[in-house]
């Protein structure tokens, strides 16, 4: 894979989970979720199959989620952090999942089709890509932005656009909780060339001094924890 062309990457990921969007195994998804800190209580609060096994961590257990608030998640899938950030809202809150793939929106629309009106009144999902959503959600309009283990997914040169974009939807004072993957020191060619390290959430990784510097460069102050 030529990591260099965005436009192959793009295609890749969409390839890679459209056929995640087609799981069936509930006790995957269980598995590796316990193992990234949700707890039992959690995952028997939402829909089973809103959890396709794609986390890398818990963005929601690194955030204090107040009722009423809007909460934002960028590579959101099947909804698996939405329908959890929607029982921390309450029914005057909103989350809402922003993607890029229509077999993942696809899926969580049909989730989200089954669950009670109250649940349908708080959660939305919209399709987009993350680094520009100006078409799809407003500035200021996010109290927190929450990610898992998806800003790793997009190409190197459009990374910085992603925390850009987290800037511009969030209100003033807002917040940020991401899961992901980061790297302390450049991969090997071979690995960051190889198209199943890159969609596995590997090759795509960023070195944590990038992060920062992406942050800064959004317009984000204050003392980063990465």
């Amino acid at each position: 894979m030529a990591t260099g062309n965005t436009t192959t990457i793009y295609d890749e990921v969409r390839k890679h989970y459209s056929a995640a969007s087609r799981s069936t195994s509930t006790k995957y998804g269980e598995s590796v979720a316990k193992s990234f800190g949700y707890t039992a209580e959690e995952l028997a609060a939402i829909p089973a199959e809103a959890n396709l096994g794609l986390s890398c961590g818990n963005p929601l257990a690194i955030t204090s989620i107040k009722e009423g608030e809007t909460i934002v998640d960028l590579g959101s899938g099947a909804g698996f952090d939405v329908f959890l950030a929607a029982k921390r809202v309450g029914a005057n809150g909103k989350a809402i999942g922003v993607d890029m793939n229509d077999d993942m929106l696809a899926r969580a629309a049909k989730i989200l089709e089954s669950q009670p009106e109250e649940a349908k009144k708080v959660v939305s999902f919209v399709k987009s890509n993350i680094t520009d959503m100006s078409s799809v959600l407003e500035d200021g309009v996010a109290d927190c932005v929450i990610s898992n283990c998806v800003i790793n997914l997009v190409p190197a040169a459009e990374k910085p656009k992603v925390f850009k974009e987290m800037y511009r939807i969030l209100k003033h004072g807002g917040r940020v909780a991401v899961s992901d993957i980061l790297a302390k020191q450049d991969l090997p060619e071979q690995l960051v060339k190889d198209v199943a390290m890159y969609v596995g959430c590997i090759a795509g990784a960023s070195k944590v001094e990038e992060y920062e510097t992406w942050l800064k460069e959004a317009g984000f102050k204050g003392r980063f924890y990465l």
